[in-house]
C-alpha cells in the first residue's frame, strides 16, 4: 500500500509514492480474522440460543462452556508457541493425561494440595524437557519424537492406574470445583486461564521470546545466522508446552476430582485445531494467542450445542476434521495472495 505526497505547487513532476509500513496490513489482517472469529462464535450463540434456549444461554451451561474451554484452553496457548516455531506436538494429551494420574497418586495425595500442584507441573515440565532434548538437540523430527512420547506417556500412565480412577480426596482440591469457589459467577478455572492466557499474549508479542520465536519458525537457518540459538529456542518452547500441559492437567484434577489414563484424549487435535482456526500458520512464522483463545470457545460452543442436540460424538469429530481442512485451504489461500 502507498500513500500519495502532494507535488510542490506548480510542479509537473509525478506523485511520489511512499509505501506504507508492513506492519499496518499486518495489523489490518489480524484485525479481518479476530472479527471473522467474532462473528462465527456470535453466531454459534445465535445457533445454540435458538435450538436449545433454555438449557444453552442458562448461566450454569455458560459456566461450564468457559470451564470445559479452560483446561484444552491452557493447552492451545503452548501448542500456539511450538506450531509458530514451525513444530508439533501431539504428546500434549498424553502428557496431561500422566501428570493427572502421578499427581493423584495415593503417595502423592499425602502432600496435599502442593504436592498434587507441584507433581502436575513437575511432570509436565519433564516430558516436555524429554521432547525438546530429543528435537532440538537429539535433531530428531518434532512428529516422530512427539508421537514416541504420546505412545510412551499413555502407556506409563496406564501403567500407574492399573486401568482403574483414581479418587482425589484432598479437600482444598475438590472445594474448588466447587460453586462456593466461583468469584463473581467466574469459576477458579476459568480465571487461571484467563492469566495463562494474558501471559501468553504477553510473551508472544511483547518479549525478545516471542519475537524469537517467530523467527525461528518463519525461517530457522536465517534466524541462525541472525545470532539466534536456534536449538535452546526450541528446547524452551517444548519445555513451556509441557509446563502448559502440566498446569492443564491440575485443572482437569479439579474439574473432575479424579484422575484416568484416558483424560486428555484427542486434546491434541483440539489444540491443533483451534490454533489454525485462530490464524497460526501451520508451517510457522505467525501465530496468535487470542485467534487461538477464540478457536477454543468455538470448538468447545460446537461441542456443547452438539450435547445439548443429543448429537452423537462421531458427528462432532466429522465436524471438526471439516473445520480443520477448511481452516488450511483458507490459509493456503490467504498465503498465496499476500
Amino acid at each position: 500500500m502507498t500513500q500519495p505526497v502532494s507535488p510542490p505547487r506548480g510542479s509537473t513532476d509525478k506523485v511520489p509514492q511512499v509505501p506504507l509500513p508492513a506492519w499496518r496490513g499486518l495489523v489490518a489482517r489480524a484485525d479481518v480474522r479476530t472479527l471473522s472469529l467474532l462473528g462465527v462464535l456470535a453466531a454459534l450463540i445465535v445457533i445454540g440460543g435458538v435450538t436449545k434456549p433454555d438449557e444453552f444461554l442458562d448461566t450454569r451451561n455458560l459456566q461450564l462452556v468457559l470451564t470445559q474451554a479452560s483446561v484444552i484452553g491452557v493447552v492451545t496457548v503452548g501448542m500456539t508457541f511450538v506450531i509458530t516455531s514451525g513444530g508439533i506436538d501431539l504428546s500434549v494429551g498424553a502428557i496431561v493425561a500422566l501428570a493427572s494420574v502421578w499427581a493423584t497418586t495415593v503417595a502423592t495425595q499425602e502432600y496435599g494440595f502442593g504436592g498434587i500442584l507441584f507433581t502436575s507441573v513437575l511432570v509436565g515440565l519433564g516430558c516436555g524437557l524429554v521432547n525438546g532434548l530429543l528435537i532440538a538437540y537429539g535433531g530428531m523430527v518434532p512428529f516422530i519424537a512427539t508421537l514416541a512420547m504420546l505412545a510412551s506417556a499413555r502407556g506409563l500412565a496406564l501403567q500407574i492406574t492399573d486401568g482403574k480412577t483414581q479418587i482425589v480426596t484432598v479437600d482444598g482440591i475438590l472445594d474448588l470445583g466447587e460453586r462456593d469457589a466461583y468469584v463473581l459467577g467466574v469459576p477458579p478455572l476459568v480465571m487461571v486461564f484467563a492469566v495463562v492466557t494474558i501471559i501468553g499474549w504477553l510473551l508472544l508479542n511483547r518479549t525478545t521470546f516471542g519475537r524469537r520465536t517467530v523467527a525461528v519458525g518463519g525461517n530457522a537457518e536465517a534466524a541462525r545466522l541472525a545470532g539466534i540459538d536456534v536449538r535452546r529456542q526450541r528446547l524452551y518452547l517444548y519445555l513451556l508446552s509441557g509446563l502448559c500441559c502440566g498446569i492443564a492437567a491440575f485443572l482437569l484434577i479439579i474439574l473432575s476430582g479424579s484422575g484416568q489414563n484416558t483424560n486428555g484424549n484427542l486434546y491434541e487435535l483440539d489444540a491443533i485445531a483451534a490454533a489454525i482456526i485462530g490464524g497460526t500458520l501451520l508451517s510457522g512464522g505467525r501465530g496468535t494467542i487470542t485467534g487461538s483463545v477464540l478457536g477454543v470457545l468455538i470448538f468447545t460452543t460446537i461441542t456443547n450445542i452438539f450435547a445439548l442436540n443429543n448429537l452423537q460424538s462421531d458427528v462432532q469429530q466429522i465436524a471438526k476434521g471439516a473445520i480443520i481442512v477448511a481452516a488450511v485451504l483458507v490459509q493456503r489461500r490467504t498465503a498465496s495472495t499476500t
